[in-house]
C-alpha cells in the first residue's frame, strides 16, 4: 500500500497526516519517507534475460533493475548488458560493467555520475551498436568471453558464426607479452589477467568455447597451478617459463595464418 500526504508546518514538528481508515501502516509501525518527485512509483518490470548465470544475489538483481531504469530515462539505446565481475559470486567487484548497444550518441559521461551517486558504484561504459557487436563476437575472443555470463534487457543472439582476423588477435596478444617483459615487478591480478588473454586467444584460434570458467580450467591444466596461486603472486620462474613456451606457441599458431 502507498499513500501520498502533504508535509504540514507544526510549532515544534513538521508531520505528515494520513487516513485512519487504511489497510497496512499500523499505529507504531515505522516508514519510510521519500520525495514523491524522486520517486518513480510506477518503475517499469523488466523480463532480464540470464546467460551462463545459475544463481545472482538478490540485491544485486534490485540493483541492475534500478540501473535500468536510470538508463533508460537518460539515453536512446536497443539493449543494455550487464557483465563483467559483479556477476561473479559475493562482492568482491571494483565497478559494474555496462555494454550499451545504441546507434546514437549520448551523455553517458553524466550517465556514470548519476549512477555513482545514486548506487554508490562506479560504472565502465562499452558503447556499440549491432553491427560492431555482431563483429566483435565473430572475431575477437574478448567479446564471446564477456557474453559467456551476462544478465541482458532484451535477448541476444550468441550463435554467431567466427570470422577469425588474426591481424587483430596478433595485436590482441601482444598486450600479453608484458608479463614476459615484466614479470618481476607485476602483480598476481595483472599477471593472472594477462594469462587469462593469451589463453583465449588460444583457445579461440583452436576453435573451442569460450567462458571465463572454461579458460580458467584451461590455465590451471596447463601451468599446473591454482587460479588463486596467480591471483596471489605465488608464480616462480618455472611459471614464467612454462608461460614463454604457450605465448611462443599461439604466437607461431597466429603468424601461419596472417597472409
Amino acid at each position: 500500500m502507498e499513500l501520498v500526504g502533504k508535509i504540514s508546518k507544526g510549532t515544534r514538528m513538521d508531520q505528515i497526516y494520513i487516513p485512519k481508515n487504511r489497510a497496512g501502516f499500523n499505529g507504531g509501525e515505522y516508514v519510510l519517507i521519500l520525495p514523491l518527485s524522486s520517486q518513480n512509483i510506477k518503475k517499469e518490470k523488466f523480463k532480464l534475460f540470464f546467460y551462463g548465470i545459475s544463481n545472482l544475489e538478490k540485491i544485486k538483481l534490485r540493483l541492475i533493475e534500478e540501473i535500468f531504469n536510470l538508463i533508460g530515462k537518460n539515453a536512446d539505446f536497443e539493449n543494455i548488458i550487464i557483465t563483467g565481475s559483479f556477476l561473479e559470486r559475493g562482492f568482491c567487484f571494483n565497478d559494474i560493467d555496462i555494454l550499451l548497444v545504441s546507434g546514437k550518441k549520448g551523455d553517458y559521461e553524466n550517465i556514470k555520475g548519476k549512477i555513482e551517486d545514486n548506487f554508490g558504484i562506479k560504472a565502465h561504459f562499452l558503447i556499440l551498436n549491432n553491427k560492431e557487436l555482431a563483429s566483435g563476437l565473430s572475431s575477437e575472443p574478448l567479446y564471446e568471453m564477456m557474453l559467456s555470463k551476462c544478465i541482458s534487457l532484451k535477448r541476444i543472439s550468441l550463435n554467431v558464426k567466427r570470422k577469425i582476423n588474426y591481424k587483430i588477435l596478433d595485436l590482441a596478444l601482444l598486450k600479453s607479452k608484458t608479463l614476459i617483459d615484466n614479470f618481476k615487478i607485476l602483480n598476481g591480478n595483472e599477471k593472472y589477467y594477462l594469462v587469462l588473454n593469451m589463453i583465449s586467444i588460444l583457445l579461440f584460434v583452436q576453435g573451442r568455447k569460450l567462458s571465463k570458467e572454461i579458460i580458467n580450467r584451461e590455465i590451471e591444466k596447463l601451468f599446473s597451478v591454482k587460479i588463486s596461486e596467480i591471483k596471489n603472486n605465488f608464480v616462480d620462474i618455472k611459471f614464467l617459463k612454462r608461460y614463454k613456451q604457450i605465448y611462443n606457441k599461439t604466437f607461431n599458431k597466429i603468424m601461419e595464418n596472417i597472409k
